[in-house]
């Protein structure tokens, strides 16, 4: 067993037995992942911020029914999936005759390229990140949740596997058709065809 298995062991068992410091070091480990998941499916930054509080309570409540079979993130983002899904098809009925969210209330994550880009570049990039995250918030939750998991937070075909409870062939065709669908969204509002 690795040490960091052996942590994570330790930490179930703490959980387990209702340990209210094991918990707050789980928050401390996993909440921002787990934001950023629900941020970018749900596309709204206060109501990501009330259910990834709601996906803590549950995972603090099933934390007996955690088997083990995978890792304890893979869990946790299968909880938050879930939950996600469910306030997405809430969400869907109580504000169906809204307007999306505002632009700057959808998820964005900064560039690690070490480029200082000029203004102009920096405003194209960021208006090309809207484009594409308002974008994903139009795919069907059921691609949309493999894109994100595998596109986004660079989980590994497995563990989306695990997280969405998907066969493997029907989790690559997800991918690759979301992939598909978010080229022809993007490239459809920029006006010109993309790579």
């Amino acid at each position: 067993m690795s040490f960091a298995d052996a942590t994570e062991s330790k930490l179930i068992e703490r959980l387990v037995r209702r340990d209210e410091h094991a918990f707050n070091e789980l928050v401390r480990l996993y909440e921002r992942r787990v934001f950023s998941l629900v941020l970018r499916f749900i596309g709204h930054h206060a109501e990501a911020e009330e259910l990834c509080q709601e996906v803590f309570v549950q995972v603090f409540k099933a934390i007996g029914t955690f088997r083990g079979d995978s890792k304890l993130s893979t869990w946790i983002y299968r909880i938050a999936i879930n939950l996600c899904k469910n306030r997405t098809k809430y969400l869907k009925l109580r504000r169906s005759n809204e307007a999306p969210p505002d632009e700057d209330e959808t998820a964005s994550r900064p560039s690690n390229t070490g480029h200082v880009a000029r203004p102009d570049e920096a405003l194209a990039g960021k208006q090309l990140e809207q484009i594409v995250q308002r974008s994903i918030l139009r795919l069907e939750p059921s691609f949309r949740e493999c894109l994100i998991l595998r596109d986004v937070e660079e989980l590994s075909y497995e563990e989306v596997e695990q997280i969405t409870g998907l066969a493997a062939g029907t989790v690559k065709s997800r991918i690759f058709r979301a992939r598909a669908m978010l080229k022809e969204m993007v490239e459809r509002e920029l006006g010109e065809k993309i790579g």
